[in-house]
């Protein structure tokens, strides 16, 4: 593959358990807890319950990043998407996979009619907020929580 050329890649919304369950390995690369065996029934329910979606970016038949999100009203904003998980496969990684899902994701927040994106990071993950910085997403706010 020729690195100065960008190759054809298409942005798939993983909505059958197929294209589900092909955003596995990815995913488990950011949430290892994640269980195989169950990684379809945890999206579904997802799905049924919270209004999660997944969507993948594809480059000849292999997934190079995977994202989930869900559409949110809140008081403070109004209506956003919230990435609740963005990943490129780190075996491909700095290929712009996870910058092309990203901004697949505010085309997808714009025409839904967002008034934001947002996401939430791990403070210790040093090397995604780099990449969040250099797309143009700022840190807002801190995020509390508690183990219950």
């Amino acid at each position: 593959m020729n690195p100065s050329r960008e190759a054809p890649s298409v942005i798939v919304r993983a909505e059958t358990d197929e294209q589900i369950q092909a955003t596995c390995a990815v995913m488990r690369q950011l949430r290892p807890h994640l269980d195989p065996a169950n990684y379809l029934a945890t999206v579904r329910a997802l799905m049924a319950s919270d209004g999660y979606r997944l969507a993948a970016l594809v480059e000849d038949g292999a997934v190079r990043a995977v994202a989930g999100y869900r559409f949110l009203t809140m008081l403070y904003c109004g209506r956003i998407l919230s990435v609740d998980d963005l990943v490129a496969d780190e075996r491909v990684r700095s290929r712009g996979y996870g910058s092309r899902l990203l901004n697949w994701l505010k085309d997808e927040a714009r025409a839904a009619g967002c008034a934001e994106l947002q996401l939430i990071s791990r403070v210790t993950r040093e090397g995604a907020h780099r990449f969040y910085f250099r797309e143009g997403l700022g840190i807002e706010c801190f995020h509390f929580r508690m183990a219950l």
